[in-house]
């Protein structure tokens, strides 16, 4: 573990920020996937410890799936997920990649203590690993990675909504070795509840903050613009021979290109681009660098109002001399990956959380047919606004409160 930690792969993930952009809303979000990472780790470490007092887990087994949490993020590219809609990657693609590739230093450490381990750490990852219990621990809806992500993003941002009593759910962790599956035994329900409800809040009110949402999308307006702009052969700057050039240029990356990349050579970047002949990506570096972000309306009306208001809205933005494809963003929660509420429809039975039913003769069953409370979270909540300039938001605004009838006028 310590030769993986110590690799320059691993490394990297000092200077890829957990939460993105998360420290322009809440300014103790300074945390990296480094740090989370080692979090996975030792959560992964104690829920194993536990599992074998009542479970056998073969050595190499328990080594691949402690490998797994560690390296799970390992794949994330700069800004993680608000440059991968973007781009087009996927982070657990790359971080299979990571651990299998011959030019990485990480498959070099893994091979050297077993030639197996690199296949069989992808599969955790990949959901293919058996026994599926062990890989439902490093991805599931009840996950190392999401046990440590949610009290250490309440920690450094200072919002409360992320508590749950991590040590309960620990110990009431259990495995289903008929169904080859993780369950919660009967004491632990409760605390399952409220970590379910800790993750609907902290997406509420810390993931999807207006604030944070509104960064993520001038920083993907101004690598769209960039994009475009190569695209049709205009020059825009960026580092000769870097992975971040061929990025620009849509040339597909080695994962050593990939992993080569941080968080730093994007901000760089934008900060080269406030340079730029091109004044879209000037203004949207500008407003990138300096935190002068879009404002951001939730689209609080009747869904048969919401087309005339997004048109006369976009007429606005236009009128103000900005081009809505860059500077008017429609934002929904549909576009989060691992969006906050709970379901057990709809999704492999391997990520659903099971639970014991009862005491004197129980049952295991998903959380939902047990809890009411799960089940109230399941309706979950819509996401849906609109980012644009803090220079037209006074007539956005009175718009977003005129009548529908004034508001068809205007889109008309």
């Amino acid at each position: 573990m310590i030769r993986l930690i110590d690799t320059p792969e691993f490394q990297r993930l000092r200077r890829i920020k957990q939460l993105g952009l998360g420290l322009y809303t809440y300014q103790g979000a300074e945390h990296s996937r480094f740090t989370h990472s080692l979090g996975a780790l030792h959560l992964m470490t104690r829920v194993l410890e536990q599992l074998m007092d009542r479970a056998r887990i073969d050595a190499n087994d328990r080594a691949a799936a402690r490998v797994a949490a560690l390296l799970h993020d390992v794949g994330h590219g700069p800004f993680s997920h608000a440059m991968e809609k973007v781009l087009g990657v996927h982070h657990e693609q790359m971080t299979m990649l990571a651990v299998t590739s011959p030019e990485t230093s990480l498959c070099a450490a893994l091979t050297s203590y077993s030639s197996e381990m690199p296949a069989r750490v992808a599969s955790i990852i990949d959901g293919t690993f058996k026994p599926a219990a062990l890989a439902q621990l490093v991805s599931s809806q009840l996950d190392v990675d999401r046990m440590d992500y949610l009290l250490r993003d309440s920690l450094m941002t200072g919002a409360k909504y992320g508590l749950y009593d991590l040590e309960w759910i620990i110990n009431a962790l259990q495995i289903d070795e008929d169904a080859d599956r993780i369950y919660v035994a009967a004491r632990g329900v409760y605390a399952v509840e409220e970590y379910l409800q800790a993750r609907y809040y902290m997406f509420r009110q810390v993931y999807f903050h207006r604030t944070l949402r509104s960064a993520e999308a001038v920083l993907r307006s101004a690598l769209s613009r960039a994009l475009a702009l190569v695209a049709k052969g205009k020059d825009v700057w960026s580092v000769p021979g870097t992975a971040f050039g061929k990025i620009l240029r849509r040339e597909s990356l080695s994962i050593t290109e990939h992993l080569s990349m941080d968080d730093s050579d994007v901000i760089f970047h934008m900060k080269q681009w406030q340079q730029s002949d091109d004044e879209v990506l000037s203004d949207l570096s500008h407003r990138f660098v300096n935190r002068r972000l879009f404002k951001a309306i939730d689209l609080d009306m009747p869904e048969d109002e919401r087309n005339d208001f997004m048109k006369a809205a976009r007429s606005v933005v236009a009128r103000g001399g900005f081009s809505p494809e860059y500077y008017f963003i429609e934002d929904r929660a549909s576009d989060v990956p691992y969006y906050g509420y709970y379901t057990g429809e709809g999704v492999e039975p391997r990520t659903r959380i099971y639970v014991e039913d009862g005491y004197a003769h129980p049952t295991i069953r998903e959380i939902s047919e047990v809890s009411e409370a799960v089940r109230g979270l399941r309706k979950g909540y819509e996401l849906h606004r609109v980012c644009f300039p803090a220079e037209v938001k006074d007539e956005v605004y009175r718009l977003y409160h005129a009548t529908p009838h004034d508001r068809t006028a205007a889109a008309s």
